[in-house]
């Protein structure tokens, strides 16, 4: 009997404890995804490359087994403001911390120690694949016309595959995104500036790395390099001198909110954003000026991109 890749359940829940499965539980904790790539079996393999009086190859014997999977999720409020939204789980796992204010936000801002860490079951149309101890990076992309997601790459501890009953989802905790546009995204200021924007991507870029010794296995958050790209309409130099603040290192802060009512507005913020590489660009017939940006921490530091739900 074939396996239909639309049908897919996602399970996320945080682990407090390394090496115990928190179990996960279907219309609980499911995640809804999009642009689902799931590598439940990764490994590294060492070959024998023996000596032997014919030609051939050699067994290759695996050293470390671990899982991966990348998907996206709809970048959209909570549904109440003060309250977590159901992506914040993943975004713990991703280094991030996440602070609730009542009845008012849920901010995520990354930090660089105690890590948490998510179990992740990923259920293929009655095929079970689980990821414990997972620990993961996270890219947010929003473009202009488009739904706004959050792209998030984890990686996890390998445990062996069941065939098991998917459960019955729940995902009325996920608020309807809006898209991209003028209305639903008020503010957008790079350097202080407004621009029209076009599109903005901005990545924390963790080294996640699935570390295998004697007496250790896991998934570690070893660096990392807060990174992204804009496209906005180039401006005339009166208006903004790109090009002076490029080639003198110039830093600023960025910011972009998305929503307009209460409980579905997502605001992202850099405290120091580099412009770097700059180019043209073509938006029918629109001159857009492209560009590579460093995300860099400031005074006490892990500051260099914050989301916040309100």
């Amino acid at each position: 009997m074939a396996l239909l890749s639309r049908k897919a359940i996602i399970l996320a829940k945080i682990q407090p404890t390394p090496g115990t499965d928190p179990v996960p539980v279907a219309g609980v904790d499911d995640v809804l995804v999009r642009n689902l790539q799931p590598r439940p079996l990764q490994a590294q393999f060492v070959n024998r490359d023996l000596v032997r009086p014919y030609l051939g190859n050699s067994e290759q014997l695996p050293a470390a087994v671990y899982a991966e999977v990348e998907f996206e999720v709809e970048l959209a409020g909570a549904g109440a403001a003060g309250t977590a939204p159901k992506w914040g789980v993943l975004l713990r796992a991703c280094g991030f911390a996440q602070t609730l204010s009542a009845g008012v936000s849920a901010t995520y801002a990354p930090v660089s120690a105690a890590f948490e860490m998510v179990t992740l079951y990923i259920n293929q149309d009655g095929v079970l694949h689980k990821l414990t101890d997972a620990r993961g990076t996270a890219r947010l992309v929003m473009t202009a016309l488009q739904i706004p997601v959050i792209r998030f790459r984890f990686m996890g501890l390998y445990s062996p595959v069941t065939d098991a009953a998917p459960g019955a989802p729940t995902f009325t905790g996920w608020t309807k995104p809006l898209t991209v546009n003028k209305v639903n995204t008020p503010t957008f200021a790079l350097h202080g500036y407004a621009g029209v924007l076009q599109s903005l991507e901005a990545d924390i870029a963790n080294q996640v790395e699935f570390r295998s010794l004697v007496g250790y296995e896991g998934v570690q958050i070893t660096d990392r390099r807060g990174a992204g790209s804009v496209s906005m309409e180039a401006t005339t130099v009166a208006a903004k001198d790109w090009w002076a603040s490029i080639r003198a290192a110039t830093t600023g802060t960025l910011q972009l909110v998305h929503g307009t009512a209460a409980g579905n507005i997502v605001e992202v913020t850099s405290a120091s954003a580099q412009i770097t590489e700059p180019s043209y660009g073509d938006s029918q017939g629109v001159v857009m000026l492209n560009a590579n940006l460093a995300l860099i921490p400031t005074g006490a530091g892990n500051n260099e991109l914050s989301i916040i739900a309100r």
